[in-house]
């Protein structure tokens, strides 16, 4: 089997994250090219150009600061000039630039590569739909693309303490390439063939994160917090069976499932930046450039394109918590008025009614893993 090329687009924490990982399986496997290209956004750090501070000192100095990434990682400042050879792209960039650079790949890519997506959102479609971003990119670059999401702090990962992740893979021959080139012995992956369900966890997640850093900012407490969580989790599990049916109840039970929707409501950006929402009286938009240093925040963004869809639908009702979140975020709501949400949910009104259709639908808690 020829070596496969690997290419990861994108270069902030959680990108350069992965590099470290995917740099040294690279040099350490024979059925990896050595070279390992990275797509570097050029920005002037001190007046010295970002890619040549990464190629020089091997350290992403503004995204990842205090950490090496192997010297097999060549950061690129153009994104044709960084695929064009790729037989995996790796793409770890905001979900809102996806579009873009989909169409700078078309046609300048091998037709032969596959994708893999740690990008964490959707995006707006005309018509009140919303749509994957690995669709949209196997859509756009005519490739298949698989998914992988976790509980991965980008900071825990790069100082390599033990995590898991789930990668999302229906392809049986690619999914053992796959997991050998993001696996190591403190990043542990789990393929599943629930692709979409892996996605929209991911993606879901963050809008339930915001929820809870409201619940800090007020001072709520654990239990108030946990209510969410909880809470969340039903409406991420509801959200896939309406709208991407065919999932198991079991992928939310994986790292990219209540493990990462637990570590995010605790340690993660959204959360973060959220409490400073309440505490502070600033906006988001605000508080995204002081706090961030250059990074998008995801949750605002993810909460109003599902509101975009809920809202076409006349299904806003359905997940008043993932409403709530967004008209918080957009000045619609106070965030002490998430607590009433919480309060007078359906659930707490009506039971389970609802619920156990949705999960007689998706099966039992059968393993959804591949076997590799």
């Amino acid at each position: 089997m020829e070596k496969k090329r690997i290419c990861i687009i994108g270069s902030g924490n959680w990108g350069s994250a992965i590099a470290k990982i995917v740099g040294a399986n690279a040099k350490t496997q024979d059925k990896f090219e050595n070279r390992v290209t990275m797509y570097v956004y050029e920005e002037l750090i001190n007046g010295k150009k970002l890619t040549e501070i990464i190629n020089e000192t091997h350290e992403n100095v503004k995204y990842l600061p205090g950490h090496r990434i192997p010297e097999n990682v060549i950061a690129v400042p153009d994104v044709v000039e960084a695929a064009k050879d790729a037989d995996i792209l790796i793409f770890v960039v905001p979900h809102q630039f996806i579009p873009r650079i989909c169409s700078t790949l078309l046609g300048n890519i091998k037709p032969t590569a596959i994708g893999l997506s740690l990008v964490k959102g959707f995006d707006k479609k005309e018509g009140g739909g919303i749509e994957l971003i690995s669709h949209i990119i196997s859509k756009e670059l005519h490739i298949p693309v698989s998914v992988l999401m976790g509980a991965n702090l980008a900071s825990e990962v790069a100082e390599e303490m033990f995590c898991e992740t789930t990668i999302g893979c229906k392809d049986k021959e690619m999914a053992p390439i796959l997991r050998d080139l993001i696996q190591t012995s403190y990043f542990r992956v789990v393929v599943v063939e629930d692709v979409d369900s892996v996605e929209c966890c991911g993606a879901l997640k963050n809008i339930v994160a915001c929820g809870a850093g409201f619940v800090d900012g007020l001072g709520l407490g654990d239990n108030t917090k946990a209510a969410v969580i909880r809470l969340g989790l039903k409406e991420m599990i509801k959200f896939v069976d309406v709208f991407y049916p065919g999932g198991k109840l079991s992928t939310f039970l994986e790292s990219c499932g209540v493990a990462d929707l637990i570590t995010t409501c605790y340690g993660g950006r959204n959360r973060k930046v959220s409490e400073a929402f309440v505490k502070t009286g600033k906006t988001i938009e605000e508080l995204e450039k002081e706090m961030l240093n250059g990074q998008k925040l995801q949750g605002p963004f993810t909460a109003e394109e599902v509101n975009y869809m809920l809202k076409s639908k006349n299904m806003e009702n359905k997940f008043p918590l993932f409403t709530a979140v967004h008209h918080i975020c957009i000045g619609q709501l106070k965030a002490a008025d998430l607590i009433d949400c919480i309060r007078n949910h359906p659930e707490h009104m009506n039971g389970n009614d609802d619920d156990c259709g949705v999960y007689a639908k998706m099966g039992q808690l059968k393993s959804p893993r591949s076997h590799l």
